[in-house]
């Protein structure tokens, strides 16, 4: 069998030559695709591989005047700061509805039962609480009822200690209350039992979560801390220490 060599050569070179055509239309189709996309968000690589021509002409697009002799440095600057103004005003304006910023009244319940103790110093805690409205109409409504309490309790380790425990009365209206704790306390931690009175016997309600109060430091502790130079220099002796032995608690004692 005898091949013609020419005509292959020849049927070789018309399909390179289709096949670097099609190359090259997919090549500036690629290209030009790639121009519009920059074109929209150029960037400075992108204006730096252009020829001074191209960069004359694609400012014009923007609306600049490019004088004559402008070098390509000051060209690409003003074609930058353009298409960043254009991006500014493209930014839609964020309308804040004014509802948003008007004040929100809270509400003065939440219509649960609890009661939670915020620690003051080793002396004082302040606790907070509320009761549920269903739970008030059934006592306040009662008529053996006699008002609540709230029923402060020492703990040992894990176990109550109500020998040492402690009542101090609430009105119907109170939601808060500070409570003084002995000097000479019998334990540093507690809870607090916010109770009904109905007749001779006390209703529980809700309560707080054990807490404890810091240790206390005895007037000698500072006197031996003297000893220690800095301390004597921080003026620490000097120092006015307010006792509690004036204080008249208002508690009922159980």
């Amino acid at each position: 069998m005898t091949i013609n060599m020419q005509y292959f050569d020849l049927n070789l070179i018309i399909f390179n030559n289709n096949k670097i055509m099609t190359d090259r239309h997919k090549h500036n189709l690629n290209k030009q695709g790639m121009k519009k996309l920059d074109r929209n968000n150029p960037s400075r690589s992108w204006l730096e591989s252009m020829s001074t021509g191209e960069l004359i002409k694609l400012a014009d697009t923007y609306g600049i005047d490019i004088p004559l002799d402008l070098e390509r440095i000051f060209i690409i600057e003003e074609i930058l700061e353009s298409a960043n103004a254009e991006d500014r005003e493209d930014i839609e304006e964020i309308v804040v509805n004014p509802s948003y910023s008007e004040a929100v009244l809270l509400p003065k319940q939440y219509n649960i039962s609890y009661l939670e103790v915020i620690v003051r110093d080793p002396l004082w805690a302040f606790a907070f609480w509320e009761i549920k409205k269903h739970d008030r109409e059934v006592h306040e409504n009662a008529a053996d009822f006699n008002g609540y309490n709230l029923h402060v309790i020492p703990m040992n380790e894990s176990a109550l200690v109500q020998e040492n425990s402690f009542t101090v009365p609430v009105g119907i209206q109170d939601c808060a209350r500070y409570l003084g704790f002995a000097e000479q306390a019998h334990s540093d931690r507690y809870v607090i039992k916010l109770c009904a009175v109905r007749g001779n016997s006390e209703i529980l309600l809700t309560s707080s979560k054990p807490f404890e109060l810091p240790k206390r430091y005895e007037y000698y502790d500072i006197d031996s801390l003297s000893s220690n130079p800095l301390i004597r220099l921080s003026g620490v002796q000097d120092l006015l220490v307010t006792k509690n032995t004036d204080r008249v608690p208002r508690i009922k004692v159980v």
